[in-house]
């Protein structure tokens, strides 16, 4: 038969009950033994049936734990026998062990795990479900003596840590959690320890106190000035300081202090206002004749206090003479017996480490003269030719006095040339000796006149000079052109007329050619192609030749897209004007010529029978000859045709009427 010890666990708490269930299988004689010898306690032991005996401890002690067995003699003579190891155990225990600590950063931390129990107890500490190492080798590890040793504490060490204990070879586990803080004193790092900025109503800075320490420190700030809400503002932490609206007063220390329970530290922060530099001149334009004296003072400001420096901008030299025609003194522009080349921009500049300012002052002055230019004479003319333009004075040259004379005891003949303009004199005679001479203006007046030039005027057998085309006047209007035309020189003999050439820019394209009268003032070009480069020559013809073409490049734009179109009803309306245009233009010649029509008809019922055309035939005085007089006609009595047309003729002193056959007419008609 089958035998079995039954029992709820083989671990038994010290003062626990034990209870345990020997089934035989079979009826017999059943006895218990421990570790070998038979227990003979009544108390302990008790049969429940011929098959069924129980063991029974009230309070276990350690004395109990060992090996049970239940042996039977069966009633058939067979024997048998089961074991079961029981374990008794005490704890384990953490006693007064305590579950919090506190380090300080960078020491080394001791956490104790006290355990008591028996038989032995085995104790690790977890960390995150992971078991830390017992050697040596390793920051953290554990104690012969069950102690946790962090070395060198840092901040990553915080946490909860757990201690287990285990009796040794039974799953009988208890743990303690054990919670580690780490402290840090207050430390500040500053990202600018000196600060500038440029004072201003716009002008905003911040202060920045990165502030670490465990527990977290407060911070304060002392500034120089008294706090304003409205302008000092901090943020969360107050670890930013913002101030807004920058002003001078703003300037000096500001201390950032962090406090926590380990101790106390502070930072200072030195912020530099600065006033941008302001440059204040007595005037901005001078006008001054050449030969005369120009000064204008300037005074300039700011933190700290900036230098002042006057640039010639036309030379880009800062003028720092004290002496001589142009000169500073006090801070003011002085220019003595002014030259055209001394006309121009001028700055007033203020520089300083906050930064640099500047203000211009424009001097003005009449141009000087021209000094590289050539003429070059024609048959009735003289071109002037700049090299090189002559000095301005200071404000842009408008236009130039051309002069010239046949002799020097005759008076100079002058005229004014826009600059936009050809530089010519025309209108002279031929084979004439000319001094000539020109000068530049601006908004200031007349500038010297250049040294005086010799020339001859040619012979007028010479062909015309090449027209002149005003490119700056030039119009393109959808797909025409238009170009101002000016014949400056016509070699002494009258124009016949002009040539005017042009084509399309490309390849295989041909020469359209036109020509336009001497007095023509512009060429004007329509039905060009949209989207297409043109070429265009014009050439001025005499009876001695023709001049050189004049040639000019332009292009006619894409043909916009229209928004307009024209639709059905625009179309009938054009065609029933059209139609009434035509019937009044047919109307009206038959009306004053044949008297017949609907205007005729009208006429008749507004005037009744004296016809306004009609009058001199009832008033006449009878004797017409046999003729009457049509709109100035005179037609032979009897010479108009009958058929279709309508004739008046006097019988007797009296009017007859003979009606037109060929359209049906009213009374009157």
């Amino acid at each position: 038969a089958k035998m079995d010890i039954i029992t709820s666990k083989q671990d038994f708490l010290v003062g626990e009950e034990i209870l345990l269930l020997c089934k035989a299988g079979a009826e017999g004689e059943i006895i218990w033994q421990k570790d070998g010898e038979e227990i003979d306690d009544e108390e302990k032991v008790e049969n429940v049936d011929e098959t069924t005996s129980k063991l029974f401890i009230k309070k276990a002690t350690m004395q109990d734990a060992g090996k049970y067995s239940c042996l039977c003699e069966f009633n058939s003579g067979h024997k048998d026998d089961v074991q079961m190891q029981l374990y008794i155990y005490e704890g384990p225990s953490f006693g007064s062990n305590t579950a919090y600590h506190e380090f300080l950063e960078g020491t080394d931390g001791v956490v104790p795990c006290l355990v008591t129990g028996q038989p032995a107890v085995d104790v690790n500490w977890l960390r995150d479900k992971q078991e830390l190492p017992s050697h040596e080798g390793r920051r953290v590890h554990q104690l012969l003596d069950n102690t946790l040793l962090i070395q060198n504490v840092k901040r990553e060490d915080a946490g909860t840590y757990i201690c287990q204990a285990q009796i040794r070879g039974r799953p009988i586990i208890k743990t303690l959690s054990v919670s580690v803080v780490v402290n840090a004193p207050p430390s500040v790092q500053l990202r600018e320890e000196v600060k500038k900025v440029i004072a201003g109503p716009e002008t905003n800075v911040s202060l920045l106190c990165l502030v670490d320490g465990l527990p977290k420190p407060n911070i304060t700030w002392t500034m120089p000035v008294t706090f304003d809400p409205s302008r000092h503002q901090f943020n969360s932490d107050r670890s930013q300081l913002t101030i807004r609206s920058v002003a001078r007063a703003d300037y000096g220390e500001y201390i950032c202090t962090t406090i926590n329970k380990i101790a106390e530290s502070s930072a200072t922060i030195m912020l530099h206002v600065f006033e941008a530099p302001k440059v204040f001149v007595s005037a901005e334009q001078q006008n001054v004749s050449v030969g005369e004296r120009v000064s204008v003072s300037c005074n300039v400001s700011g933190h700290p206090q900036p230098e002042l420096y006057w640039l010639n901008k036309h030379n880009g030299r800062t003028v720092d003479a004290t002496s001589g025609r142009v000169r500073v003194v006090d801070g003011a522009l002085v220019i003595d017996e002014v030259v055209p080349s001394d006309g121009g921009l001028y700055s007033c500049m203020a520089v300083s480490a906050s930064g640099n300012a500047s203000r211009d002052v424009a001097i003005h002055t009449q141009p000087g003269p021209p000094h590289y230019l050539s003429v070059s004479p024609g048959p009735t003319s003289v071109r002037f030719s700049l090299i090189t333009p002559p000095i301005s004075g200071g404000t842009p040259i408008t236009s130039f006095v051309l002069q010239w004379r046949q002799s020097a005891t005759e008076q100079w003949t002058a005229i004014t040339v826009p600059v936009s303009e050809p530089l010519v004199i025309t209108a002279l005679r031929p084979y004439t000796l000319y001094t000539v001479g020109m000068a530049a203006a601006n908004a200031m007046g007349v500038g010297q006149f250049s040294s005086t030039n010799t020339v001859r005027t040619q012979g007028i057998q010479g062909e015309p000079d090449s027209p002149v085309l005003s490119s700056d006047e030039m119009k393109v209007d959808g797909n025409s052109f238009s170009v101002p035309l000016k014949q400056i020189d016509d070699g002494g003999t009258p124009l016949l007329h002009f040539n005017i050439r042009y084509r399309q820019d490309k390849e295989g394209t041909e020469w359209k050619e036109i020509r336009l009268p001497p007095d023509a003032d512009s060429i004007s070009l329509q039905d060009l192609s949209f989207g297409s480069a043109y070429q265009l020559e014009v050439t001025a013809v005499n009876a001695n030749g023709s001049s050189i073409p004049a040639t000019y490049n332009f292009t006619i734009a894409e043909q916009p897209v229209s928004s307009r179109s024209m639709t059905k009803g625009s179309v009938v309306g054009i065609v029933i004007v059209i139609f009434l245009v035509v019937f009044l233009v047919v109307d009206a010649t038959c009306c004053y010529r044949n008297r017949c029509g609907l205007l005729m008809s009208i006429a008749g019922k507004l005037f009744g029978q004296k016809v306004p055309g009609l009058k001199m035939l009832e008033e006449g005085d009878g004797t017409t000859n046999g003729e009457v007089k049509l709109k100035g006609m005179s037609t032979p009595r009897g010479s108009m045709q009958q058929s279709g047309v309508q004739t008046l003729t006097k019988e007797g002193g009296q009017l007859t009427e003979v009606t037109c056959d060929k359209a049906p007419l009213t009374k009157h008609e």
